[in-house]
């Protein structure tokens, strides 16, 4: 896809030096002793072929936009199927671990944190009394 679009970029880059040029052909013929800008069958074959190839320009924009969103997807895609896997290892990670640990054994744990937090708790206040 980045190929597609530095390709993408260089053909609107030789779009605009192109039209440069036609410009600058168009207005060195209208500038042209002899030459009626209304009536001249050349000025006008040079104005259709600079309209031709704004179109053109335009049409690669377009297309370019086009790309850049299927890069967008594509890397948006990569993403899911990169979560999905690790979704997948962490549940079979978290699977593991509720298999190793003990429910009961890990209730009595935080039971037993929770009085001791509660002790800390009530030590602290009476130290702080004790010393304000």
């Amino acid at each position: 896809v980045r190929s597609n679009q530095r390709q993408m970029d260089r053909d609107i880059r030789d779009c605009d030096k192109q039209e440069k040029l036609l410009l600058q052909q168009i207005k060195a013929r209208a500038k042209t002793a002899g030459v009626n800008p209304h009536t001249d069958t050349a000025l006008k074959a040079q104005a259709k072929q600079l309209v031709q190839l704004r179109k053109q320009k335009e049409k690669l924009y377009e297309t370019k936009a086009q790309l850049s969103s299927v890069g967008m997807q594509a890397t948006a895609m990569g993403a899911q199927v990169s979560m999905v896997s690790a979704m997948g290892n962490v549940t079979s990670a978290l699977s593991n671990a509720n298999g190793v640990m003990d429910a009961k054994k890990m209730s009595k744990t935080m039971a037993e944190f929770s009085r001791q937090n509660e002790t800390a708790k009530m030590k602290e206040e009476l130290m702080n009394d004790a010393l304000a």
